[in-house]
């Protein structure tokens, strides 16, 4: 675990993890900090993955995220299925943008660096009823 974004989440009231945990210790150290919600990605294996599903619904002062590792797959239409935001992981490219009033984040990655992208994750807060995200990089 990288001691910044472990900073950088101090005083969240919840972490959502979109995937390519690496190791149980990972999920262990966020828990420390808030409540987790994770999802599995294509890097990780083992039995503890076991515990961890393909996709989360996760509600968050009334508003929906859906959760899933690789963009790519998703299955459903996230406008018609009422979600305020998509939350991926996969590519590791930081990214949010609003599609159909959907907002799409992908938060990068806080962990090992990838490719030549910058290490970060996104903050998510509701704010008058609506969801608003950040990126906030680390390195």
């Amino acid at each position: 675990m990288r001691p910044e974004a472990l900073a950088a989440l101090q005083g969240v009231s919840q972490i959502i993890h979109a995937g390519d945990v690496g190791a149980p210790e990972v999920l262990q150290a966020l828990s420390a900090i808030a409540p987790v919600t994770a999802i599995r990605g294509n890097v990780d294996h083992g039995m503890w993955v076991q515990a961890l599903p393909a996709t989360r619904v996760v509600e968050i002062d009334g508003l929906r995220l859906y959760v899933l590792h690789d963009l790519g797959a998703i299955n459903l239409d996230p406008a018609a299925a009422g979600f305020a935001a998509v939350i991926s992981g996969h590519s590791h490219q930081p990214r949010i943008e609003r599609r159909q009033g959907v907002l799409y984040i992908n938060p990068g990655s806080a962990g090992p660096r990838r490719f030549k992208l910058p290490v970060s994750l996104a903050r998510l807060s509701v704010v008058a009823g609506a969801l608003q995200a950040e990126l906030v990089t680390l390195l």
